[in-house]
């Protein structure tokens, strides 16, 4: 069986860029929305929803200094979120992947502080804050569960800084793939089958290593047996090896 099969299967056939998709016949709706909403309360949430007509490779969702307006659901595809420095380096500060939530990082200053671009053909979920506020007030179980997006973003943003601090390439880029298989395994996808969205230069962008330093380990990793690798497609071979690795613990 090759990598591609084992992902294929794991996809709903269905066009995920579809604008007819709802909340209530959403496949990402159990990731998105709290278990507890009635159905009545979903079609008030739909309401509010906006879907525009999908994002291509290296459009802007929103960029940094805009006001602050929306929070956005990735439907399907994937972003990243970039921050420039003083000196104008682009630095990646994380990926985003479908039925995850981004531009709560406006919600500080009332302006964006990244710029959000798509990594590959994206449909997102625009949700107007101030609308969604309303309606957190007449929904107490939609307001709990916005806390809880809230949450996972702030541990997010530890794993993040966890990830930069540890001291090996190999290391951060076993990290990187554990958290990757982490998120499928929420989205009911396969774990420890699946396609990088990324560049090998956007990984290393958000690592802080070269792009030679990244194709070096991934190779090293399948020569151990740890990972079968096809260009972007990743097939974990031994889950506990890679586990291991990105704890530190040296190799048998």
């Amino acid at each position: 069986m090759t990598i591609a099969h084992t992902t294929v299967k794991t996809q709903d056939a269905s066009c995920p860029h579809d604008k007819k998709v709802n909340c209530s016949n959403c496949r990402l709706n159990t990731i998105c929305l709290p278990i507890s909403l009635h159905l009545e309360d979903i079609d008030k949430l739909n309401k509010i929803v906006q879907r525009g007509k999908p994002l291509q490779k290296g459009d802007h969702l929103y960029s940094a200094n805009e006001p602050f307006q929306s929070v956005y659901a990735i439907r399907s595809g994937a972003v990243k979120a970039i921050n420039l420095s003083e000196n104008g380096d682009e630095q990646i500060t994380g990926f985003y992947l479908p039925g995850e939530v981004v531009g709560m990082d406006g919600l500080a200053d009332n302006r964006y502080i990244n710029s959000v671009i798509a990594l590959e053909t994206s449909s997102v979920c625009e949700i107007p804050f101030d609308r969604m506020e309303e309606l957190s007030l007449q929904i107490p179980n939609l307001q709990r569960h916005f806390f809880q997006l809230m949450s996972r973003e702030i541990n997010q943003d530890q794993q993040i800084i966890t990830l930069l601090s540890k001291s090996s390439a190999e290391e951060r880029i076993a990290a990187l793939l554990l958290s990757i298989s982490a998120r499928n395994s929420r989205r009911q996808l396969a774990a420890n089958a699946f396609r990088l969205p990324m560049s090998r230069t956007d990984i290393g962008n958000h690592l802080g290593l070269t792009i030679e330093t990244v194709s070096r380990i991934f190779t090293r990793l399948q020569k151990q047996t740890i990972l079968q690798v096809d260009k972007k497609e990743i097939f974990i071979k031994d889950m506990d090896q890679l586990r291991q690795i990105a704890n530190g613990k040296p190799q048998c």
